[in-house]
């Protein structure tokens, strides 16, 4: 547990990173984007957070934050209804001429007042795109320790494909360090250097004081971004450190890695990575278990409660309260919340929005499936990636997609 001394105070950036999956944050941002068959991507980081008792928490929203502010409530799957500090939600234009940020820089200049006016000695920001069971206490502890004006956090990888093919057009920065005896040298922005990278998870511990006199002097001047602007041009002048992370990482950087990592967790070893050190809460949803019907066939599935599965089902994901009717086929999909996959339907490689439903309906040899307007489906494959099905009239064609 944390002393008075060591107490932090945490922000979350729950929009950052919404650019690169804009199929998912049509009606959501990233942080409420479903993960794992029952969990949101904001669960992961504010888990983490309780665990490490800090029970003080600022969330920066920008846009699209009402699904969210129903997934968050009051905070109490988290403990964090208090009396003093709890979960605080920060929308745009809560005061005059506040708007709409960019950078972290703009999101922590609109709460100023409020980091003024709390009493913990450090801050915790974290963005959410990023599934992890983090110890934060232990990131604390080591920058105590080392002396650290600010201490960033990374984990040693490759930098995934869809960020070496992004133009930097300022909708998604990346950063990558250059580290010596744990001090952080250089910070690379948007790098395309290959092989094994010191990746920037972009979770930073400073000291509140600091923080409000960086973000003073980074607004004023009209800066944006707090890596790119804040700590790249005063490496010399700041001793910014470096605490690696080697434990399990799933980073959201488009459709294909979102795919690509809810199905690494139908690995039995990635799983126990991610959950076996401490538990991660979430919203609780009052359901029936899930019910296999007689004939049912099920193989290597993560399913959540409230399904109902008559049909076929294989390396697949199933969030709370999807149906499968008898004669339908399912393989390699993820399907959101109250999706229902009705008879004779046989799909795979798609991820389905929440309250979707897919009918057949064959013409000749033609298949094609009904599926409403107001929710994204998105084809993935191996060879091919994600790309959104075209749709005609409200039917579907899986053939047919934007590749």
């Amino acid at each position: 547990m944390l002393n008075s001394n060591t107490s932090a105070l945490g922000i979350v950036f729950p929009n950052s990173y919404d650019a690169l999956v804009p199929d998912l944050v049509n009606v959501r941002l990233m942080a409420s984007i479903p993960f794992a068959s029952r969990y949101r991507l904001i669960d992961f980081i504010l888990s983490s957070m309780a665990h490490c008792d800090i029970d003080n928490i600022a969330v920066m929203v920008n846009n699209n934050y009402h699904s969210l502010m129903d997934h968050l409530g009051s905070g109490r799957e988290w403990d964090l209804v208090r009396k003093n500090g709890g979960l605080h939600i920060f929308p745009p234009f809560v005061e005059k001429g506040v708007k709409p940020y960019v950078g972290r820089v703009g999101a922590v200049a609109s709460i100023l007042g409020f980091l003024r006016s709390q009493k913990e000695k450090y801050v915790v920001m974290t963005d959410t795109n990023i599934v992890v069971n983090f110890d934060f206490n232990a990131m604390i502890k080591a920058h105590i320790e080392s002396g650290a004006d600010v201490t960033v956090a990374y984990n040693e990888q490759e930098l995934p494909e869809s960020m070496m093919k992004n133009e930097d057009n300022g909708l998604a920065y990346y950063y990558t360090l250059n580290i010596e005896d744990g001090r952080i040298t250089q910070i690379h922005v948007n790098s395309k250097k290959t092989g094994i990278q010191n990746m920037s998870m972009n979770m930073f511990v400073l000291e509140r004081e600091l923080l409000i006199d960086l973000i003073n002097t980074a607004s004023v001047r009209g800066q944006v971004y707090f890596e790119r602007d804040v700590l790249l041009p005063q490496l010399s002048k700041l001793n910014i450190q470096a605490y690696k992370y080697d434990g399990y990482v799933a980073r959201i950087c488009d459709m294909k890695s979102y795919f690509e990592e809810n199905m690494k967790l139908l690995d039995d070893h990635n799983l126990d990575a991610l959950f076996s050190s401490q538990q991660i809460y979430t919203k609780i949803r009052d359901d029936n278990p899930t019910r296999y019907i007689e004939g049912a066939k099920v193989q290597n599935v993560m399913v959540a409660d409230g399904c109902v599965i008559e049909g076929e089902v294989e390396d697949s994901i199933l969030f709370r309260g999807v149906k499968v009717a008898k004669g339908a086929k399912v393989k390699n999909c993820i399907l959101m919340q109250d999706a229902v996959i009705e008879a004779g339907a046989d799909i795979e490689y798609l991820i389905m929005d929440k309250n979707v439903t897919v009918s057949l309906y064959t013409s000749g040899s033609t298949r094609r499936y009904r599926i409403p307007y107001i929710r994204p489906v998105m084809a993935c494959d191996e060879k091919r990636g994600c790309c959104e099905i075209i749709k005609t009239d409200g039917w579907a064609t899986p053939s047919l997609c934007l590749l």
